[in-house]
């Protein structure tokens, strides 16, 4: 991604080679002003491209991990609540017009876009979400996750950041996806284009995920492919104690365009016997 921000790159890669630099002022501006420029939806952790794939950015996670370094803890107050932390809370909610239902918390340096709702889950630093977007109550977004436009997080929904390494991809929810209650998606992986995760779907990079939708399955790793509707599945692996059923993905169907135009979402999961 380039950026007017590009002039902030250097001094961060040294930085993070270095942390003796952030005793100089110009290094330590830099780690704070790019935590800025992400608060701001400025700047992101990572960003898509015309070509549908991710690049990531990995100065600005770095510039993440140096800011815990240059933060000190301090003691936060919100009405009758007591925090202690090193990373302050996002503030002028309203002026960017984000609706956040109490206890619901968003850490400074996460983004939210204009018209997202969050019930009292939690969003952490790095993230970014989309507008129109909803995270449910006890929804949690982790650090420097990417969750697009019109998605829905449902209650208890767990996503990974993937903070570290700074090289690593962090986990995304493209645009439109419903992720349905307690599912868990970490480990980078990536969830496509109005996707469907049934109910307590679990998501790692190694977790096999099986389109059985034709007369072989068919397996991807690590990424959900656009419009997929997927349930929490077993398959076979023989142990030396014998055989026994070790958790992955199916996929058992696709979204249709009719299907978005004439029913609701939980309806086109009802269609596949989902739970959501």
């Amino acid at each position: 991604m380039s950026t007017p921000h590009e002039s902030l790159k250097p001094l961060i890669t040294a930085a993070f080679e270095d942390r003796a630099l952030l005793e100089d002022e110009t290094h330590r501006s830099a780690v704070l002003d790019t935590i800025a420029l992400l608060d701001r939806g400025a700047l992101r952790v990572a960003s898509p491209g015309d070509d549908g794939e991710w690049t990531v950015h990995a100065w600005v996670k770095q510039a993440i991990l140096l800011y815990f370094g240059v933060r000190k803890m301090e003691t936060l107050k919100v009405g009758p609540f007591e925090f202690h932390d090193k990373i302050p809370l996002k503030k002028n909610l309203a002026e960017q017009g984000v609706r956040v239902v109490p206890p619901g918390v968003a850490r400074y340096g996460a983004f939210l876009e204009k018209g997202v709702v969050m019930m009292p889950g939690y969003v952490n630093i790095g993230a970014w979400v989309g507008s129109g977007s909803m995270v449910d109550t006890w929804a949690t977004v982790g650090s420097c996750a990417q969750i697009g436009r019109g998605v829905h997080l449902s209650g208890g929904v767990g996503i990974g950041g993937v903070l570290e390494p700074p090289g690593a991809t962090p986990v995304i929810i493209e645009d439109g996806a419903f992720i349905g209650s307690r599912a868990i998606v970490v480990e980078g992986v990536r969830v496509g284009k109005q996707a469907v995760l049934g109910a307590n779907v679990v998501l790692t990079k190694s977790t096999k995920i099986l389109d059985v939708t034709g007369s072989e399955p068919v397996e991807h790793v690590g990424v959900v492919p656009p419009r997929s509707v997927v349930i929490p599945g077993t398959r076979p692996k023989k142990f030396a104690a014998g055989e026994y059923g070790v958790p992955c993905a199916l996929i058992i169907g696709q979204r249709t365009e009719s299907t978005d135009e004439k029913t609701s979402l939980e309806s086109a999961l009802r269609d596949f016997d989902v739970s959501v």
